[in-house]
């Protein structure tokens, strides 16, 4: 196991090659939250921020999180040769597309349908380790479920659905989208 004060250029190189990633959040009395992501959504800005891009889906949980606490661990891993698991740690913020700086980001990404925001991350430690206990498995293709629901949804009906949910599942509050002017 070795730690790092930022990402290096192995770092960067290894985790674009990765087609999935995790991210785990907390806040105080509230549950971990720990979610898989895929989609070509996570950008390494520098060597000290990194950026995913958040497709809605069931829930809100890491907003309310880092409202709440601000602390983020994404993990990668390798599935197949070098053996290798990253983590990052950092602190995290939502930045929505009301949001000052919202453009300036988005530029970084291609906008997937049901786009909700881009969750930024100040990185505070990379730590790697062997990766010897993960299994070796194949990437076959990216699942389009997502994409095809959110494209047969309009605006108005995607941020219907946003204000609605107010709440994490442990009741902490949540930023979310608003209607675009």
């Amino acid at each position: 196991m070795e730690f790092f004060p930022a990402l290096t250029p192995e770092h960067r190189a290894f985790v674009a090659k990765q087609p999935v990633f995790f991210v785990a959040t907390a806040a105080k009395d509230a549950r971990v939250n720990l979610s898989p992501k895929g989609m070509d959504s996570f950008r390494v800005l520098d060597e000290r921020t990194v950026a995913y891009l958040d497709v809605a889906g069931s829930g809100n949980e890491t907003n309310a999180h880092l409202l709440a606490d601000g602390r983020i661990t994404i993990m990668f891993c390798a599935f197949d040769n070098p053996a290798l698991i990253l983590r990052i740690y950092g602190r995290g913020r939502p930045v929505l597309p009301q949001d000052e700086g919202w453009s300036a980001l988005a530029a970084d990404f291609t906008l997937l349908p049901g786009t909700r925001q881009i969750f930024v991350v100040d990185v505070e430690q990379v730590q790697t380790s062997c990766g010897w206990g993960v299994p070796y498995m194949a990437f076959e293709r990216t699942r389009e479920t997502l994409n095809k629901y959110h494209a047969t949804h309009d605006d108005q009906t995607r941020f219907a659905k946003y204000a609605q949910r107010t709440r994490s599942i442990d009741g902490l509050p949540v930023r979310n989208p608003t209607v675009p002017a």
